[in-house]
């Protein structure tokens, strides 16, 4: 555990920047005070430059880190009709041989990475559940524990979202052979889910949720069966679902129902503050409003999106309703919230050809602490847990900026997230704790040469 009294001349507080700020930690990794204007008390630990909330990553499906550059060639027959369909038939190879063992590496390598990137909490949208062949494990939680152990080994919080995928397509359509290991009926994902959330209840750093894949991977009844469940077994747990990612997907929901996915969604299973949906990529106006007004937090992952070709989400639409979201790295072609926020917005602006599009009318605050500080909201509603804000009562998540970095020693304050936001490529994060707890300091992780040195004999025995 850190010192139980922490001190920083500059950090991001919920009220905006604030100067010589004493936080006070408890023995659980919680804040039990922020408080601004204060000297710094003999014995304190002192913070070698600014502090930053730790970013919530919201969407994570960690397997993929280790394919990333798999997929970018042309396929035979030229590259027209290159697309994310094309991508998963990669991906479905990729994960085919996958051991409990090498997603564990794999897990590790990622959230080693997402912390020395400036996440620290991640949201795990699990899907690989079962064997090689199909068939569950003896613990049919076993793929999930792994998961579970790279996050404590790594030192990273962990929403555990188990996911129900149980058809190949709209109206129950029968799924392949490549999604296989994916498969759970709703008994079965929710003996899972109970196995996990009984397992980690004593644990601040760990919860458990649920994620139905997509409305074209579940049922209407299935979809509900698997929310009903998790509700008994926790009413404020996390709900993430897939959805509109691509255009095919609004086209075949379209075919088969009649309705848009969100347009159908808001009809069958109208989604609250406990539903993340993940992409929304692709949503008229009247959807957009829908999904703003409901409470719900979207994931958007804008480099993944950008990779898979998905489209741009109607961002300034959605900000303009008062809309939540949080970004997450998704399939890992990037790990960098930096990056992630910036192609929020660089979309925005190669779509209208403005600039600044995301400010919003008449904004007074800057646009790089505009979006930082919404996507630290939403990515802790999106995780259901008490993070994303340096405040008493939420846990003590924070980086701490490297003042020798060329944007971070150069700039005002009130000028800071701009330029950490939008200029460089230099990663600025110096430090970083999670749960009153340092897991990287001066830019090392703790574990970073034997978490490094476990995936790449995995990544070398799988691409053999």
């Amino acid at each position: 555990m850190a010192n139980p009294k922490f001190f920083a001349a500059q950090a991001f507080l919920p009220q905006g920047w604030a100067e010589s700020v004493l936080f006070e930690l408890d023995d659980s990794g919680s804040l039990l005070s922020v408080t601004p204007g204060e000297a710094a008390p003999a014995g304190a630990e002192i913070a070698k430059g600014p502090v930053l909330p730790g970013m919530p990553n919201l969407h994570s499906h960690a397997f993929q880190r280790a394919m990333a550059g798999l997929a970018e060639h042309v396929r035979p027959g030229g590259g027209k009709e290159d697309s994310f369909w094309t991508w998963r038939e990669v991906m479905y190879r990729f994960v085919a041989s996958i051991t409990p063992e090498q997603l564990e590496a794999i897990a590790t390598q990622l959230y080693v990475e997402m912390l020395k990137a400036g996440y620290t909490a991640v949201g795990e949208f699990h899907y690989l559940h079962h064997g090689p062949d199909g068939r569950p494990y003896d613990d049919i939680a076993e793929m999930s524990r792994r998961t579970l152990a790279a996050a404590e080994t790594a030192g990273i919080g962990i929403t555990q979202l188990p996911v129900l995928y149980g058809y190949g397509g709209f109206g129950a359509q029968k799924a392949g052979e490549g999604q296989r290991r994916f498969f759970n009926d709703p008994d079965t994902l929710l003996r899972i889910v109970e196995t996990l959330t009984v397992a980690s209840r004593q644990d601040p750093q760990v919860r458990v949720g649920v994620a139905p894949h997509s409305l074209r991977a579940v049922t209407p009844e299935t979809l509900d069966e698997v929310v009903k469940g998790m509700t008994a077994l926790d009413p404020t747990a996390p709900v993430h679902l897939h959805i509109a990612e691509q255009m095919k997907e609004v086209e075949d929901c379209e075919a088969w129902c009649g309705q848009r996915p969100v347009e159908h969604l808001m009809e069958t299973a109208p989604p609250d503050q406990r539903w993340c949906l993940v992409h929304a990529t692709h949503m008229n106006a009247v959807e957009t409003a829908a999904v703003a007004a409901s409470g719900a937090v979207v994931g958007l992952c804008p480099t993944t999106e950008a990779n898979l070709g998905d489209g741009l989400f109607p961002a300034e639409n959605y900000l303009a309703h008062g809309g939540r979201w949080g970004i997450g790295s998704d399939s890992h072609i990037s790990v960098s919230p930096l990056e992630e926020l910036r192609w929020f917005e660089y979309g925005q602006r190669l779509a209208w050809r403005r600039r600044n599009v995301l400010a919003g009318e008449g904004a007074k605050a800057s646009l790089g602490q505009r979006l930082y500080g919404e996507a630290l909201a939403g990515g802790a509603q999106a995780l259901g847990q008490p993070i994303g804000a340096l405040a008493a009562g939420k846990r003590a998540d924070l980086l701490v900026l490297d003042p020798e970095h060329p944007e971070v020693g150069s700039m005002p304050r009130k000028r800071l997230l701009d330029a950490v936001v939008f200029a460089g490529n230099c990663n600025p994060v110096r430090d970083v704790m999670v749960g009153g707890r340092w897991v990287v300091q001066e830019g090392r992780h703790r574990a970073e040469e034997r978490v490094q040195t476990a995936y790449l004999t995995t990544v070398r025995t799988l691409l053999a």
